[in-house]
């Protein structure tokens, strides 16, 4: 293929530049050509999206995890687990200085929580360092209630160098994406991000979180619970830093996540729940359908949870709520059983293999031995999914990213020139598609952006979402879109050195009902 000239390519600038200004005073100027018709339709909130070929005629039995799984949560829970451990934290809990070790903090607990640099960790210059006495602990500071949840913060799956104070998102290859790294509430320079990791934007794979998101010194936080505890945790550190006060790094974070614990231990969450169901709980009736209607066509099911018995509606362990310490040689329908294990579950019931269908909205805790070990299949809840489809769906999301891939291949045709005048307009189009990345960004979280993508690559959620599911949605509703014996194909998304055919996008794993009649034209 011979390349434009240079004239060619003036002119294709200018015209290019005049159609594409996304910022907002120009956005009506958009050609109404650009994104082919009806394109916005094409995704659907309500859709079972597959990463895996599933069928369900051939499930058998269905298992579920209760919270944020069969109990889908109002968004007005995080508040109140959020200022509840924020009291705690402060009316319970000690601060201690950089380097200062608890008494009963011994190396094999400090090993435990993931961080053993946290039991001989001293800073040059501290009192440990020094031969001096510590200062004694003292009460987290009571300014520290001037802060409110912010819903708008933080989103799920990112990371936490422990060590650094750092909260941030790494993307599939464990590159952190620049301008998403913040330490409290402020954001880090891209430069100073790059310097603390020796300069380069690449987190190396001992540094960061394992298997099961749990790493030497950087955790993930993959629960929706997870959201009031980096509220938590950036609002302590940024009270911290902004009155100069010294505090140790490892001890914060795991005051601050025992602080989070205790609300759930406690019972206090479900208490707020059981004094007021239609606020916290969502979409009751819908998943009431979704298991009437699988018991109706003779399904299985169980669910497996660790949230308090009395807080679970279904039947207590006996009439007095006792455990009974009969040695146990089969499960009976209706009972509740305490305590055990994995295996010996799949001992007593023989449900192994393809047949067993298990839902969850924790990648690690929920589904991935299941899927790995044990070969079930597995779907994962995903709620925030039906708000980033909305915005994927908008014309303002459709129209930048179309441009922005459109400014990708004029850039890397155009590199092949190297005189001054193409660099001039290489640049300016660098420039211009940076801006739309940090515009596109900025639609689904101004700090983190999306939970499932970096400016192109898939976030290191988003690979585990692929490694330990089957099926994604956004809440177990989205089952009755679909009869009980469906089978779900994933899109052939095409791989680098494969043509990129654009059937294949759309002949599979598009077509989700109930906009099949949108998608009639293109049949």
């Amino acid at each position: 293929m011979r390349l434009p000239g240079l004239g060619t390519w003036k002119v294709l600038s200018k015209h290019l530049l005049l159609r594409c200004s996304f910022s907002s005073p120009h956005l009506h100027l958009l050609p109404p050509d650009l994104l082919p018709p009806e394109v916005c339709s094409l995704l659907n909130p309500a859709a079972i999206y597959a990463n895996n070929e599933i069928s369900l005629r051939d499930v058998e039995v269905y298992g579920f995890d209760y919270d944020y799984t069969l109990a889908q949560y109002a968004d007005a829970l995080h508040p109140e687990i959020f200022s509840a451990a924020r009291d705690i934290l402060i009316e319970h809990y000690k601060v201690r200085p950089a380097g200062q070790v608890a008494p009963a903090l011994e190396k094999s607990q400090a090993e435990s929580w993931g961080f053993p640099e946290a039991a001989a960790h001293q800073r040059p210059g501290s009192a440990a360092g020094s031969g001096l006495a510590h200062s004694p602990p003292r009460q987290y500071p009571e300014g520290i209630r001037k802060y409110d949840y912010d819903p708008s913060f933080a989103i799920r799956g990112l990371h936490y160098d422990i060590q650094k104070s750092l909260l941030m998102k790494i993307d599939a290859f464990h590159y952190v994406q620049l301008g998403t790294a913040y330490r409290g509430l402020q954001p880090v320079p891209d430069e100073e991000v790059i310097d603390l990791y020796g300069g380069t934007q690449h987190i190396p794979l001992y540094q960061m979180s394992g298997f099961y998101g749990k790493g030497p010194s950087i955790k993930q936080f993959m629960d929706i619970f997870s959201l009031p505890e980096m509220a938590l945790l950036s609002c302590v550190v940024d009270h911290f830093l902004g009155h100069g006060l010294e505090f140790d790094q490892a001890h914060l974070y795991k005051d601050v996540t025992d602080a989070i614990r205790d609300v759930h231990v406690k019972g206090l969450m479900y208490q707020w729940i059981e004094r007021d169901m239609e606020k916290y709980i969502l979409r009751g009736d819908e998943t009431f359908a979704v298991l009437s209607r699988l018991v109706a066509h003779g399904k299985q099911l169980f669910l497996i949870t660790n949230s308090p018995f009395s807080f679970v509606p279904f039947r207590k362990l006996d009439e007095k709520g006792s455990l009974h310490w009969d040695r146990i040689t089969r499960l009976e329908k209706g009972k509740i059983y305490r305590q055990g294990n994995l295996y010996d579950f799949l001992r007593l019931t023989e449900w192994r293999g393809p047949r067993v269908l298990y839902f969850g909205d924790h990648l690690y805790s929920d589904l991935a031995d299941l899927m790995l070990r044990h070969g079930w299949r597995t779907g994962a809840i995903i709620p925030e999914l039906e708000r980033e489809i909305r915005i994927i769906n908008t014309e303002q999301y459709m129209h930048s990213l179309t441009w922005q891939q459109a400014l990708t291949g004029l850039l890397e045709r155009m590199q092949t020139y190297q005189d001054a005048e193409s660099q001039q307009v290489l640049a300016a189009w660098m420039k211009e598609r940076q801006e739309l990345r940090c515009i596109t960004k900025a639609l689904f979280n101004a700090q983190f952006g999306s939970i499932f993508r970096t400016f192109h690559n898939p976030t290191y959620f988003s690979r585990r979402l692929v490694r330990f599911s089957d099926l994604y949605m956004a809440s177990l509703s989205c089952l009755l879109n679909y009869r009980v014996d469906f089978t779900f194909y994933p899109r052939r998304t095409p791989l680098q050195h494969e043509a990129p055919l654009w059937m294949d996008q759309l002949c599979t794993g598009c077509m989700k009902t109930p906009f099949l009649g949108d998608m009639a034209h293109i049949r």
